[in-house]
């Protein structure tokens, strides 16, 4: 497993990132695309099922491909997965694949990466069923604070919106927010992660240094390091 190094900015959601010095992102590998891990330094990967690519028919085909991929060590993480009630199949169908992704997760030891759009009752109804020991992170997150807090008290981490993050608005959520759950993320946007981390860093009344050591923490207790 690739893991970063102290002082490395940390992308923790990114789509076709590419490497540099001090950089390091997980990479998104998408199921139904069948692309396969590389040993790259700088970079780990995710597999999962997004439920955009998701129907009746190749969701055998998708599962088999997450599992497999699940046993791969650069494959530190599952997903993105989720729910999205704007676009994808039946949500029935979404969470009996959800489901299964989040039992392959736990046999392999591996947290989820989780895509939700307007799904979060579905969502939580999920983790209480299953009752998962590894940690979940919600990607892309842009909700109110009180969605946020009913998510990290659950033990839920939470990665930001790359766009949203970077506006002044959303310096009200991260202050409120337990510093121990939170992640950023380019998400393959053209976007630089530094740049990022100088906004949150600034709406948190924190260095750049400080900021990048309470991530990298989160990142140890996140992939149980």
């Amino acid at each position: 497993m690739n893991l970063p190094h102290p002082g490395d900015y940390i992308d923790i959601h990114s789509h076709g990132g590419k490497t540099s010095s001090g950089i390091f992102i997980i990479e998104n590998l998408m199921a139904h695309e069948g692309t396969l891990p590389e040993n790259t330094s700088g970079v780990a990967f995710s597999c999962g099922i997004h439920p955009w690519y998701l129907n009746e028919s190749n969701q055998k085909q998708l599962l088999s491909t997450v599992a497999v991929a699940s046993s791969r060590t650069e494959v530190v993480a599952i997903g993105e997965a989720g729910f999205d009630k704007l676009r994808g199949p039946s949500i029935e169908l979404q969470r009996n694949v959800f489901e299964e992704q989040v039992r392959i997760a736990e046999a392999h030891l591996k947290p989820v990466i989780i895509h939700s759009v307007r799904a979060w009752d579905e969502l939580f109804a999920v983790h209480k069923k299953l009752k998962p020991l590894m940690p979940w992170l919600i990607h892309g997150f842009r909700g109110n604070v009180e969605l946020a807090n009913q998510l990290t008290s659950k033990g839920m981490y939470l990665s930001f919106w790359f766009d949203y993050v970077i506006r002044p608005e959303s310096a009200k959520l991260l202050r409120n927010l337990p510093i121990n759950r939170i992640f950023l993320e380019t998400d393959g946007a053209d976007v630089d992660i530094r740049k990022i981390y100088k906004k949150v860093a600034s709406d948190l009344n924190l260095k750049i240094d400080e900021l990048k050591v309470i991530i990298s923490n989160n990142f140890k207790e996140y992939f149980k390091l």
